[in-house]
């Protein structure tokens, strides 16, 4: 859907009061009711179901009477409440030309009052292009329900983590300005995708640095995932840019290994045909890379060494569990150094977005705490499990004694009774499966007794039919 700034200037508080009790209603409902919208927005004479109208005439709401008469918001209407909430901050005040289109997302260039220009990224999880985003991201962690317009949040949410967290410690990644519901407001890149690129001056050198990064943020604890020559960019000194972080791991992930060389391969392949790049030849002028490297030149992902920091930890990156975080309390109850200049930071990043939030006055607007709590909602829950199963054996030993010491066959009988019942319920259930798998099987055709079945319309032999029901009842 494109985005239409134009109608932003026409549209009144009551409209975005609206558009902001549809998001609320959105937090347990897919659908949400006219009712509740009205009783949620508060108008005055009943002027709800006008806004609604205008709201749907812009194609900012979605309007759905299937099941009952209700609301739901769009990706534009969407737009709109994050682009009005970064104008009513200060944040810029001018929307320009689209710069960018991804699988994921679109970049769009904004203006701030002095006129300097940054580069805003609206997430756009759920389209056609990519739509398997429960299987290939990991937003979702615990969560069985969703919807796209709550993904397309966490994953601007954590974008604007990690991207303050890598420049903080001194990352080339663009300049993490702002961040509110599913916009990512940044420093514009002055460079080039590297991909448009067909010539450069010192490709080794290149090859070099971007392998480096790779490397590197390992040593932190983290791996990009989609590290390609479509999230690497580069001007005009050949100095390199990484962009798109919503997808990194932890290098604790069980899939690590897997991703980090598919990384380095994405690297290699990529210079191999761009600029014929022979790496024997570029390994061999530096001895110092050899270190750490297979035959083929790609860095070993068992070589690497966690000495740099633990970004996994401070940013609960997908795959760091509680299991990690006791080896590197242990690890640092050993005489260790600990990293505590990115503890710190990783604090003051919370703090820094928590009041954000409350300068926005979103109610709805997550945190960064939030995200962290929902990352070790997993480890929280087996961790009951085991107390819950340590408390099971310690009742079924009690009861194990009592048992013995009592000698009564109560229990024993009333232990055989639930097991007769568990077994007859388990045979109604696949009973019952059995009957709905036949009803399917026969839906929608007919059976050949209805097909082949002679019907009578009233004819001589439905004539003599009744007269002899007359008799016999005589």
């Amino acid at each position: 859907m494109k985005l239409d700034v134009d109608v932003l200037r026409y549209l009144s508080k009551d409209d975005f009061r609206v558009l902001t009790a549809v998001e609320l209603g959105m937090r347990n409902h897919e659908i949400v009711p006219t009712e509740l919208i009205d009783r949620i927005a508060r108008l005055k004479h009943g002027g709800t179901y006008k806004v609604l109208k205008n709201l749907l005439k812009h194609k900012l709401l979605h309007h759905d009477s299937s099941k009952y008469d209700g609301f739901r918001l769009t990706y534009l209407g969407y737009d709109f409440l994050a682009i009005k909430t970064m104008v009513n901050k200060g944040v810029f005040v001018a929307v320009g030309r689209q710069i960018g289109v991804g699988k994921e997302s679109d970049i769009f260039e904004v203006a701030r009052e002095d006129g300097t220009v940054l580069a805003m990224k609206l997430h756009r999880l759920g389209r056609v292009s990519f739509r398997a985003v429960k299987s290939k991201r990991d937003y979702l962690r615990h969560r069985s329900s969703y919807n796209w317009l709550y993904l397309s949040r966490l994953a601007a949410l954590k974008e604007f983590a990690f991207m303050k967290a890598l420049e903080t410690h001194g990352f080339p990644v663009p300049n993490a300005i702002e961040n509110n519901r599913h916009c990512v407001v940044m420093s514009l890149v002055q460079g080039y995708p590297l991909v448009q690129v067909k010539q450069l001056q010192n490709p080794e050198t290149v090859f070099e640095a971007i392998l480096g990064q790779v490397v590197r943020l390992a040593e932190h604890g983290l791996i990009h995932c989609d590290f390609n020559e479509f999230n690497i960019m580069i001007d005009d000194d050949e100095k390199i840019t990484m962009i798109d972080f919503p997808q990194m791991v932890s290098v604790s992930h069980r899939n690590a290994q897997m991703y980090f060389d598919r990384d380095v391969e994405c690297i290699f392949k990529f210079f191999r045909k761009r600029f014929n790049l022979s790496f024997q030849e570029s390994i061999d002028d530096n001895d110092d890379s050899d270190e750490g490297r297979d035959e083929a030149g790609k860095p070993c992902f068992s070589s690497i060494e966690r000495s740099a920091g633990f970004l996994d930890r401070e940013l609960a990156a997908s795959g760091f569990t509680r299991k990690n975080e006791e080896d590197i309390q242990r690890f640092i109850e050993g005489g260790a150094e600990s990293d505590t200049n990115s503890d710190s930071e990783g604090v003051d990043l919370v703090e820094d977005l928590n009041e954000a939030d409350t300068v926005d006055g979103d109610s709805s607007h997550l945190s960064v705490e939030e995200l962290n709590e929902a990352d070790t909602v997993d480890d929280d829950s087996s961790h009951l499990l085991e107390q819950n199963e340590g408390y099971k054996c310690q009742g079924k030993e009690e009861s194990c004694e009592a048992r013995e010491s009592s000698g009564s066959e109560k229990e024993v009988e009333e232990n055989n009774e639930e097991a007769l019942q568990s077994e007859a319920e388990l045979v109604k259930n696949l009973s019952k499966q059995r009957r709905c798998a036949i009803a399917k099987a026969h839906k929608g055709r007919k059976t050949v007794a209805a097909r082949n079945s002679y019907k009578d319309k009233g004819g001589r032999s439905s004539h003599n039919s009744k007269i002899q029901k007359q008799l016999s009842s005589w």
